[in-house]
Order: structure tokens, then sequence, then C-alpha cells
């Protein structure tokens, strides 16, 4: 066992906490890795808040990168020394997914065993399975997606934001060349599907949201067109910008009913609904009827994690981004420390960056 600083929620809503925390040695399929940078993720406020679960206290952090430090008996897939992403979704082999060879739905997903504590011995939620806001965190060996050695801040993003928008645009919404592809809600999950989409070649893309600096940033990353929904009707705007029929896939990045709404109309005939965005557990469906369910025909779907799978999309991902292809430097915002995140939290909520990164 050794002991390192990490950043805790203690209590529902209260802030941030860095303190000492005991991280204990890896066990059978476990690995201990040295953290060099995590991202602040609105999940990790959602914790704070109480708006996952009550196991409080929190280990917060999960969109990370890093080097494993070391690793338990019988784990093969990574080795002291190696650079990984974490990743939340570890999966099985052996479930009911898995063995029809669509292991990004795995359904038993795991995580580490033993717990990490307080120095007096209270047990640690880590957030996601993984509490990266710490100097070393102990994962399943499966959420270490060993990568090239390379920009730890920008890569780790690829942890859960970044991955989740390309996924759900690329994966989920199937957006390949020529389709037109609308983004509803441009923080860093939906720019990262406007990148995903530009890298699949599609077009128009269209970006939706209400703050001018998100539409700028939105259109960096490969928006072709902007639409400012404070001031213009998203449904009308981009029915008019893919010659009145609607776009092939819409992405909700945002997570609420009424833009849901707007997507579910924003679309073609037999398009695409894509939500991304992470709803309460108090949000239902808008009242929709159900003869435009079934005369606008497509798919309406869900994306967790982007339907990813870190052993094949996350080395692709970071390779395009060391050729030049994929500008995941784009969505570091700034670079902060852990004594930094209760206002990374505040700027975050204001919506004034796309990622704040820990640099640890």
């Amino acid at each position: 066992m050794q002991q390192v600083k990490a950043v805790i929620a203690r209590t529902q809503g209260a802030p941030v906490e860095l303190v000492t925390i005991n991280v204990p040695d890896p066990g059978p399929g476990e690995a201990v890795v040295r953290v060099q940078a995590c991202g602040v993720c609105h999940t990790d406020l959602h914790y704070r808040e109480g708006g996952i679960n009550n196991d409080f206290p929190f280990l917060l952090g999960h969109e990370a990168s890093g080097i494993v430090e070391a690793v338990g008996p019988d784990v093969t897939e990574v080795a002291p020394g190696d650079f990984v992403i974490l990743n939340w979704r570890a999966v099985c082999g052996q479930c009911r997914a898995c063995r029809r060879g669509e292991p990004w739905y795995c359904f038993a997903t795991h995580n580490a065993t033993q717990k990490m504590t307080l120095e007096d011995g209270t047990e640690l939620s880590p957030a996601l399975g993984i509490g990266a806001f710490a100097e070393k965190t102990l994962v399943a060996a499966g959420q270490c997606t060993k990568v090239d050695p390379t920009r730890p801040a920008a890569v780790g993003l690829l942890g859960c934001g970044v991955m989740a928008g390309i996924g759900a645009a690329i994966n989920t919404g199937g957006v390949t060349r020529g389709k037109s592809v609308a983004v509803i809600g441009c923080g860093g999950v939906g720019v990262a599907a406007i990148a995903g989409s530009a890298l699949a070649g599609a077009g128009p893309i269209i970006a939706v949201d209400i703050d001018a600096k998100k539409l700028a940033a939105a259109t960096r990353l490969g928006a072709t067109h902007t639409v400012d929904s404070s001031t213009a009707d998203p449904v009308t705007a981009i029915r008019e910008l893919t010659g009145g029929f609607g776009a092939d896939v819409v992405i909700e990045a945002v997570g609420r009913p009424e833009t849901w709404k707007q997507a579910f109309y924003a679309r073609d005939l037999a398009g695409t609904v894509v939500l991304v965005g992470v709803p309460t557990p108090q949000m239902t469906l808008p009242d929709l009827p159900l003869i435009d369910v079934f005369g606008r025909g497509g798919a309406l779907k869900s994306s967790w994690y982007g339907d990813c799978l870190p052993s094949r999309d996350f080395p692709m991902l970071v390779d395009l981004y060391k050729r030049g292809k994929l500008d995941l430097d784009a969505f570091v915002s700034e670079e902060i420390r852990m004594t930094d995140i209760e206002a990374a939290f505040e700027r975050m909520h204001r919506g004034e960056v796309l990622r704040s990164v820990v640099i640890l």
C-alpha cells in the first residue's frame, strides 16, 4: 500500500477536498497507474452533487492518462512503464454481448476489486470506477488501454468526453461521407461529435447552441454552419440548411427533453437521432404523437460512451492526433492543478471552457 494526494467529494454539494488516500498494491487483474493528466468532466460535478448516487465519499476524476506503475498477478494486457488512457468500460469478454461479437455493449464491465480508502480506512467510491484526481489510482487492468506515448493532457480526454462525442457520431449515428449532421449543444461532447463528423467526411455539419463562444469552437473543429438557438428556431434553421428536409443524423448533446424533441423534428425522414447528453433521472420524454414516431421512420438511439471499444478506438484516434488529423489540443482550454478543481467546476458550469485538465 502507498499514500498519495487526491481530491474527494466528502458530502453532497460540499466543496471538494485535497486529502491523503491509501492506494492498495494491485491484486489479481488490477493495475496501479501514476496519473499524468485528468480532465474535469461534468460527470464529476454530478457525483459531487449527488446526481449519480449517494455512495459518498467519492474519489473524483475519470478522464485520464498516465503510466502503469505496477500490475497484479495474471495481468498480461499492460506492463509497468506503459503509457495508457484509462477507460471506464473494461469489457468482460464473456457476457452475451461480448459472445455475440459486440463487446462495446458489454453488460458486465468491471472495476478493481480492492478499495482505495481515506487514511482512517473509510472506503472511497471512485468516479466511474477510476478515481483519477489522484497522484496514483488503482483500476482493473482492463481499464488501461495502451497507446503510443504523446501529450497526456490531450489524449486523456479520449477517456470520456471526446470519445463520447466522436463515438456518438461515428459508432452510434453511423455518420459517413456525404451525410448531413446537426449537433444540438456544443460543449465538449457536442464539439467532439462535430469533430467526429468532420473526420467521417460528413456535410453539411450544423452546430446549434446559444453561446457564441461555443459556436466558434464548433466551427474550428469542423462545423460548416452554426445556429444560435437563442434567436432562431433550430428545427427551422436545420431544415433550411438541408434543402428543407432535415439532417440525416441529429445528435443531442444537452440531455434535456426540449432539445431532444428539437432533434426529433430536425431529422430527415428515415434519419437518426442520437442522445448523448446525459439527462437527470427526473426528466421524461416530451409528448410526441405516436404517428410521428411511426411515420418519420429511422432510428432513435442513445449513445453510452460513444459505443466505443477502447482497445480498437483509442489507438486509432491517438494515431489520427499524432498525424494532425484530429485536433485534440483544441479541447484543452486550460491546464490546472488539483487545488484548482473547485474553481474549474465553476468555469465549466458557466460554459467558459471545453475542458480544464488537471496536470499531476
